[in-house]
């Protein structure tokens, strides 16, 4: 029996999310997978034992059913990455930016790198992943078509990079969180982040006064989304970060006044902060 140790991410190899295992695990071999569902299945099932997931982008928000997957996965947050999101215009070899009419890319991706394409004057095509444009790209060799994707996608596929750092926002950033299938509740930084979903009573107020908790004892709340549950518009269910450790005693206080006007409370994880959260 093999004892190598994986770490699954959604996409192709080249993917933003290979980009994140190799920098919280990089001793791990990354499994692509093709849906995040299929990541989490991973760690379920033992193929993998760790995973890295998208929970938001700087430009577009947050990524779109993680929040949905996440509590009901049996999975704990670990630990947390930022990647930015550096976009580079891949072409086979010997290609001349002249060369490309066709850039291949994500739906996501190509209106990022929009200025630098409409002034080149080429077409953007969508793809089903950056990694895998790169892929198509370097199969079919054509100095016409280029892909739209990370510079490690041009060094696994054989492409060069013909210009690079071509997105229209150059803080663009992905966070990941790195997720196990058991918890770590030690406090392993001085700064750590604790994660969790709630839903409220159905009470008048109870959103306003479920946060007193956290104002009172002077926990700062770094993200709060809210996003139906069940299919229906009056179950709404809230997903939040803190800055904090459950074993404070300020955010014990918190957790208990939270406690009193909530149905549901579930931890999702506590984990060291990022040094790049903050930049």
């Amino acid at each position: 029996m093999s004892d190598e140790k994986k770490i699954a991410f959604q996409g192709e190899l080249g993917a933003y999310g290979h980009q994140a295992c190799l920098t919280v695990r990089p001793t791990h071999t990354p499994l692509p997978c093709a849906t995040f569902e299929a990541v989490i299945e991973a760690v379920q099932s033992g193929a993998a034992e760790l995973a890295v997931v998208p929970v938001e982008n700087s430009t577009y928000g947050r990524v779109a059913d993680i929040h949905r997957l996440l509590p009901a996965s049996g999975l704990h947050i670990i630990g947390e990455t930022f990647v930015k999101v550096e976009i580079a215009l891949l072409g086979v070899p010997g290609a001349k930016i002249e060369d490309v009419k066709e850039a291949h890319g994500h739906l996501v991706i190509l209106p990022q790198c929009s200025d630098f394409l409409d002034a080149n004057g080429i077409t953007p095509r969508i793809s089903s992943d950056n990694a895998r444009a790169a892929r198509d790209v370097a199969a079919q060799g054509d100095p016409g078509k280029a892909a739209l994707a990370s510079t490690l996608a041009g060094e696994i596929y054989g492409l060069t990079p013909l210009a690079q750092r071509i997105e229209n926002e150059k803080n663009n950033t992905t966070r990941f969180l790195l997720m196990a299938p058991y918890a770590d509740m030690t406090r392993r930084s001085e700064r750590m982040i604790t994660t969790f979903v709630f839903q409220v009573r159905n009470i008048p107020a109870s959103l306003y006064k479920a946060m007193g908790g956290f104002a009172t004892n002077g926990i700062n709340m770094t993200k709060l989304e809210s996003y139906m549950v069940g299919g229906q518009f009056t179950a709404t269910q809230f997903y939040a970060d803190i800055e904090g450790h459950p074993g404070d005693q300020s955010l014990k206080l918190a957790f208990e006044e939270l406690d009193f006007y909530t149905q549901y409370l579930k931890v999702l994880g506590t984990y060291p902060a990022d040094p790049r959260r903050d930049t």
